[in-house]
């Protein structure tokens, strides 16, 4: 993104992505895009397409006897893995490993990885069980259970919430006539899915909302570049023929069928009510060459769609999304990330997002709200070989109108070698979250914090002013880092001076804290199995 000032409203420019996260905590991808040729072994509740043309799962959840019933199929006749991952990586995750012989036996494990390296057979008590399984036109499919929380100490629970779960298969079984007979190594045959399990449920069908109003903010045959990362901007002009102001009720995420693959997230912002622009030529390009031209319009949300997220999304009967009439709200911003790792070419996207126009008035209009910390290295500098990490960020009831909200993000980077950064990146980390509300407030969107500029020209004992982004960056960098340094980092993020920023698109503010208040978190219920 350039440079960025500390000060004023440029660093408001960092938070363009801060509000999709919303959709990871509490919402679902439906799919029913199946590709094995297997039939399930059962009737299950919930289905997903792990990978296109690969991996296929089903699961169902039974609350009374407080267990999940999985089916896994892969285009392999190798060996096939599913696991329950504590923050998205092998590292600390409970995995079952499973594979049919030639004989047509299934071979079943439960094993836990305590790094990237081959999970190891779990040898304390097993958890993981196979039901059956098979192999057929060059898929294996098996099936198997757990319960939702094993109370061991090497499984990961599975929770209300959004879960995530990787997956990995090998090319060949285990040879078990052989004494160091093992797993495979995966190579890049793996992957990951973010999925609420236990609330997965079937979202709105589109046929409840056939004959309503409508409008839709799409991309419009754009030109993927290939780029590992992207984000394309493009500005719309509010709805003109809705003369009275109306209620969306609900939002449809259009996601372009042959780029599942690439996008990320998505963000409809609302520009201020001051924004101006050319209405014959709307700015339409990478957002590193809209954001000057779009400074109102790029921190307030309209809707938020991220990998895990529901493609229709319905609002209480109570409330919808103001648009039109007295409205103030004249123009949009689509935003869209594209994560490109493969650097495919030739890509052309229109994806975008639809609202559904409700016939009546409701009660209230809704509002998004966002707290943490803005994703720049200002806020987040994470050392590598820590198992815990704590980074709090406080938004002052001054602020939120007589509430105060507390944000801690918890990071392992025991795989890290090397500094983690904040940033808009897939590998860069933030901390944030953000939830919808009602009645909506039309003066106040978020709420951040980050270190005082002093705190760091301390901690990293340099007398030369730091004036942005790239400077701390590379300060950040250059470290050398040793477990005494580590130690000092989480002195420093627990003691450090923060600035507050808070209010909406061209109208922050700011307040300076010497320290946060204590944060006490939230005592661990004892796990306890079913007698």
């Amino acid at each position: 993104m350039g440079q960025q000032s500390f000060r004023g409203t440029p660093i408001m420019q960092s938070y363009v992505i801060i509000q999709f996260l919303l959709l990871l905590l509490v919402k679902v991808e439906k799919s029913d895009e199946i590709s094995s040729p297997i039939e399930p072994f059962t009737t299950y509740k919930n289905s997903a397409e792990l990978e296109r043309n690969v991996a296929d799962l089903w699961w169902t959840v039974d609350d009374a006897e407080r267990e999940i019933m999985f089916e896994l199929h892969v285009k392999t006749t190798g060996w096939i893995a599913l696991g329950i991952s504590p923050a998205g990586g092998m590292s600390g995750a409970d995995i079952g490993v499973g594979w049919v012989d030639r004989a047509g036996k299934v071979h079943f494990q439960d094993r836990h990885a305590f790094s990237t390296s081959r999970p190891v057979i779990d040898n304390t008590t097993t958890d993981w069980f196979h039901l059956q399984g098979r192999e057929q036109n060059g898929w294996t499919s098996i099936q198997f259970k757990r319960l939702l929380d094993t109370c061991d100490s090497m499984d990961v629970p599975i929770r209300s919430g959004t879960n995530v779960l990787i997956f990995a298969y090998g090319l060949v079984d285990p040879d078990m006539s052989r004494s160091d007979g093992d797993i495979s190594y995966h190579d890049s045959r793996r992957g990951s899915r973010m999925i609420p399990l236990r609330s997965y449920g079937s979202p709105s069908s589109e046929e409840k909302f056939v004959g309503l109003d409508s409008f839709e903010f799409r991309a419009s045959n754009y030109h993927v570049p290939s780029d590992e990362s992207t984000y394309y901007c493009k500005v719309y002009k509010a709805p003109n023929h809705f003369q009275i102001k109306r209620h969306a009720i609900a939002n449809h995420v259009l996601i372009d069928s042959a780029n599942r693959d690439l996008i990320h997230h998505m963000v409809v912002y609302e520009c201020d009510p001051a924004a101006t622009f050319d209405d014959a030529n709307l700015p339409d390009d990478a957002c590193d060459n809209v954001y000057v031209q779009v400074p109102l319009c790029m921190s307030n949300s309209a809707s938020v769609w991220a990998i895990g997220g529901d493609y229709i999304e319905e609002f209480p009967e109570e409330a919808g999304y103001p648009v039109g009439g007295n409205f103030p709200v004249k123009y949009y911003v689509l935003e869209i990330h594209y994560d490109n790792p493969k650097r495919a070419l030739n890509r052309t996207d229109n994806s975008g997002i639809r609202f559904y126009m409700g016939k009546e008035l409701r009660q209230h209009d809704i509002g998004f709200l966002s707290f943490g910390t803005g994703p720049n290295p200002a806020s987040l500098a994470i050392p590598p070989q820590v198992n815990r990490f704590i980074v709090d960020s406080y938004c002052d009831p001054k602020a939120s109108q007589g509430d105060a909200f507390a944000t801690r993000c918890v990071y392992n980077t025991m795989n890290k070698k090397e500094i983690t950064l904040g940033g808009l990146r897939t590998k860069d980390e933030m901390c944030l979250h953000i939830f919808s509300y009602y009645p909506r407030m039309n003066n106040y969107y978020s709420c951040f914090t980050r270190n005082d500029m002093l705190a760091w020209q301390t901690i990293l004992n340099t007398s030369s002013p730091i004036i942005d982004n790239r400077a701390l960056s590379q300060l950040l960098l250059d470290m050398k880092w040793t477990p005494a340094l580590a130690v000092k980092w989480q002195e420093f993020y627990n003691n450090a001076s923060r600035v507050n920023y808070f209010g909406s698109a061209g109208h922050f503010e700011e307040e300076l804290f010497s320290t946060l208040p204590k944060y006490e978190d939230l005592k661990s219920l004892e796990c306890r199995k079913k007698q």
